[in-house]
């Protein structure tokens, strides 16, 4: 049974929500074995039991947050060449724009030679002074619908094999 990896780092609950919204749904597709990891407890071994991933995190200060980014760190060299082909997608949560966090996980997710399976999105919260950045996030119903047919499309590709 093919085994969709969900990895993803929040510190104000924004990412986490996306996180575990597309974990429920991808859990509902029979056929995937869906596995959810905060970035912090996840590593090399995670990714090579996978056969495919969605990568889920905050846009910290215009880059990808720490969190994740240790997690790229601590992993990227153990799998090179040996995860090649495998499909993957990503979600951000940003305050105000989010797509230099994109670009980085496409920039790494190239290097490990994934392919995009599914278009991945941002999640805006417009957080914008201290207090709303700091704040514990609530991701609006809309956008948590997009990460079930994120997660649920990503689970139904792998169990049909069409990735």
């Amino acid at each position: 049974m093919p085994k969709l990896l969900i990895v993803y780092f929040s510190r104000t609950g924004g990412a986490e929500q996306m996180a575990k919204a597309a974990f429920e749904a991808a859990q509902s597709e029979e056929g995937t074995e869906t596995v959810l990891k905060r970035a912090e407890e996840a590593g090399p071994e995670d990714l090579l039991e996978a056969d495919g991933y969605i990568f889920c995190a905050p846009e910290n200060l215009a880059a990808i947050a720490g969190g994740m980014k240790e997690f790229f760190d601590r992993s990227y060299y153990a799998v090179l060449g040996k995860i090649e082909g495998r499909p993957y997608a990503q979600m951000i949560c940003a305050g105000s724009d989010g797509e230099n966090a994109m670009k980085q996980t496409a920039r790494i997710a190239t290097g490990w030679r994934l392919k995009v399976a599914q278009e991945g999105f941002i999640v805006c919260t417009h957080a914008q002074g201290k207090e709303e950045i700091l704040a514990d996030k609530t991701i609006d119903e809309e956008d948590l619908r997009k990460c079930r047919e994120l997660g649920e499309a990503m689970a139904a590709g792998l169990a049909m094999g069409v990735f």
